[in-house]
């Protein structure tokens, strides 16, 4: 039998057979250990852990008691540095691992540095303490929206990254953000640049058909009661299959609407 529980981008695994169970946890240290509840094994005799190692090393943390310490500070870990954690139990009895959230990785990250050079946004960052993706937003029609996302390192040296990114004519901003297991998120300080690109126009404003734009752009189709109808990148937009009637459109920088004939 075989239970397996995801918790953010750690999880723990509990692996049962006849006669005895494992209990895995993976994830990334974060300067704090493990506490464990250890019930008394089912035969009366003795608690139910039997065995406890750390990235495949035996712990000498006293496990015959019904509450013990898995302490991690005795492996010299770096902050961010992968963690996996195997409790062997015996049958008919299940320990319980009462803080596994202090394997997950937190949004931790300092920008040292970041810049538009082209279409690539560039940064520098320190101080991560796990792998967690960024998140890239851009300013358009008046909201942050989502343009990109790059696996983070997690190590707390310097780490350059860098996206591609599509700029709208004018003044473009751009900030990043990581989100940890308590779906809090860390932003970075926005960052600017103007592009001299032409303004992107559209036409027809009543269509049947096909909406040309006058340049490759993104852009956003809503419907009047605010759902989203299409997004996406491109020259034009095919429409004939949407039902009659007013629609709300974002493309570049602009925010205007059309009529479906």
């Amino acid at each position: 039998m075989k239970r397996l529980l995801l918790l953010g981008i750690s999880f723990v695994a509990i692996i049962s057979t006849a006669l005895s169970g494992e209990m895995v946890l993976k994830g990334t240290f974060q300067g704090e250990n493990l506490y464990v509840k250890n019930p008394f094994a089912s035969s009366g005799v003795g608690f139910c852990i039997y065995e406890v190692t750390v990235n495949g090393l035996t712990t000498t943390d006293e496990i015959n008691s019904s509450a013990f310490e898995i302490d991690l500070s005795v492996y010299n870990f770096a902050i961010g540095e992968n963690v996996i954690v195997n409790i062997r139990y015996k049958e008919d009895c299940l320990p319980k691992v009462l803080n596994p959230e202090v394997l997950y990785s937190r949004a931790t990250f300092k920008i040292d540095q970041m810049k538009v050079e082209g279409n690539k946004l560039k940064w520098t960052a320190s101080n991560e303490s796990g792998k967690l993706p960024y998140i890239v937003e851009q300013f358009r029609w008046n909201k942050w929206i989502r343009v990109g996302e790059v696996e983070g390192l997690g190590t707390q040296g310097s780490n350059s990254y860098s996206t591609t990114v599509r700029l709208h004519a004018g003044d473009n901003r751009f900030r990043i953000k990581q989100v940890d297991f308590k779906n809090q998120a860390r932003y970075s300080k926005e960052i600017g640049t103007l592009s001299v690109t032409p303004e992107i126009t559209f036409e027809p404003k009543r269509v049947d058909d096909i909406i040309t734009f006058s340049g490759p752009t993104m852009y956003e189709i809503y419907d009047e009661y605010g759902g989203i109808v299409f997004k996406g990148y491109g020259e034009s937009v095919k429409v004939s299959g949407i039902q009659k009637g007013k629609y709300y459109i974002n493309y570049d920088n602009k925010m205007d609407q059309f009529t479906k004939k």
